[in-house]
């Protein structure tokens, strides 16, 4: 695996990969990271594999997308550990750029998405996702990859991606290019991430809660109970688990992410941020839509 940090040498870097002549040309894979790597990068790895002769992986943690009293600095950073773990699961190129290079002196520019980023993180984290939709909008640029491959478990952000590239025509990769794979849960039910590090053996323990009450919660909705009334209990089942609160639970349309106020017939999403500590976690669940 090649290592890169500096945009020159990610050009070069895949030309060679893509290769040229007569030969036809390869097709690339991207996966986006901000390192800390675990299972469930790994596992979009394993996909990006399978769809791709070459898989392009990035490193970059985005100072755009962390607000001001957000965890820039204490974010984990461990980018030799991460590149042997990319690696070993045949990764081809390593794109790790610096701040410098990838927002380099004078940078004036940013991309907004409305409406699929007005609510849910992006109402508790402001300009959050101008963040996201900036950085990603360079990576797909800068390796101009035939496919990439986003978890689930960030839902709000794959919506996000998905219109940027909708709205402002990228081909490389094009709206239906942009993968999104299902969250990679621990044997407790928890969706895998890197701020579970944050938390502490017992909030750890508690924290399972999170799923726990999410499936009860879509199972009484799925089942025909009020919404609202549903929701509610859930936020209690949370406080009483030992979280210290909830920023959101919402019923929402899977594509638009607009609220739902009851269940209907298009596909549905349950989605939760909940505080336990100091940490944030984030979850999502398919609803089942009701049949007409």
């Amino acid at each position: 695996m090649q290592t890169v940090n500096g945009l020159l040498m990610l050009r070069t870097a895949l030309a060679q990969l893509r290769g040229g002549g007569g030969s036809p040309r390869s097709r690339i894979a991207l996966v986006p990271t901000m390192g800390a790597l675990h299972e469930g990068h790994l596992t979009l790895v394993r996909r990006a594999r399978a769809a791709a002769d070459h898989v392009v992986a990035s490193i970059f943690v985005n100072p755009k997308q962390f607000g001001p009293n957000e965890d820039l600095d204490a974010y984990p950073r461990q980018l030799a550990a991460d590149a042997a773990l990319l690696e070993a699961e045949g990764v081809a190129l390593l794109w790790a750029p610096t701040v410098e290079a990838m927002y380099p002196a004078g940078f004036a520019s940013n991309i907004s998405v409305a409406g699929v980023s007005d609510g849910l993180c992006g109402a508790a984290r402001p300009g959050h996702f101008d963040g996201v939709a900036t950085v990603v909008c360079k990576l797909f640029n800068q390796v101009q990859p035939d496919v990439a491959f986003f978890g689930e478990k960030d839902f709000q952000q794959l919506a996000v991606i998905r219109t940027m590239a909708r709205d402002l025509d990228l081909t490389a990769p094009h709206v239906d290019a942009i993968i999104g794979v299902p969250t990679v849960r621990e044997p407790d039910g928890l969706a895998m991430s890197s701020r579970n590090r944050y938390l502490t053996p017992e909030q750890r323990a508690a924290a399972a809660a999170l799923p726990r009450a999410m499936k009860t919660a879509i199972a009484a909705i799925e089942g025909g109970a009020q919404v609202t009334a549903t929701l509610a209990g859930l936020e209690a089942a949370l406080i009483a688990a030992g979280f210290a609160s909830v920023d959101y639970a919402v019923l929402a349309d899977s594509t638009s992410l607009a609220p739902l106020g009851a269940l209907g017939p298009t596909p549905a999403r349950l989605l939760v941020a909940a505080r336990i500590g100091g940490t944030r976690l984030i979850d999502n669940m398919a609803v089942t839509p009701r049949q007409s």
